[in-house]
């Protein structure tokens, strides 16, 4: 799916079939469904595009020490920008990638 759909997407009452999970959690936390996201994350803990959004939604939260330790087990850098921006970066990068089986 590209960006532009998926950012899109989240006008709609569902989400789109078959993304995967931290996208999916990116989806929700987007419509204002952060425990929902949340929860979806937490099932993968330990693999890094979970961990990344994991961060990102102790950041939207504004549990800042939280969100650092997960920046960190997600190998990359506490982010300074705004919350959209990060949300749209992640959501770019996890789109690029091939879905996992």
């Amino acid at each position: 799916m590209e960006f532009s759909a998926f950012a899109t997407s989240t006008d709609s009452a569902q989400p789109p079939p078959g993304l995967a999970r931290p996208v999916l959690a990116l989806w929700h936390a987007k419509k204002g469904d952060w425990d929902a996201a949340h929860k979806l994350v937490q099932q993968d803990e330990g693999e890094k595009r979970h961990d990344w959004v994991h961060a990102y939604l102790h950041r939207v939260e504004g549990d800042l020490g939280n969100a650092r330790y997960w920046y960190r087990r997600a190998d990359h850098p506490v982010a300074t920008g705004t919350l959209e921006a990060e949300w749209a970066a992640i959501a770019a990068a996890l789109l690029a990638e091939p879905t996992p089986r």
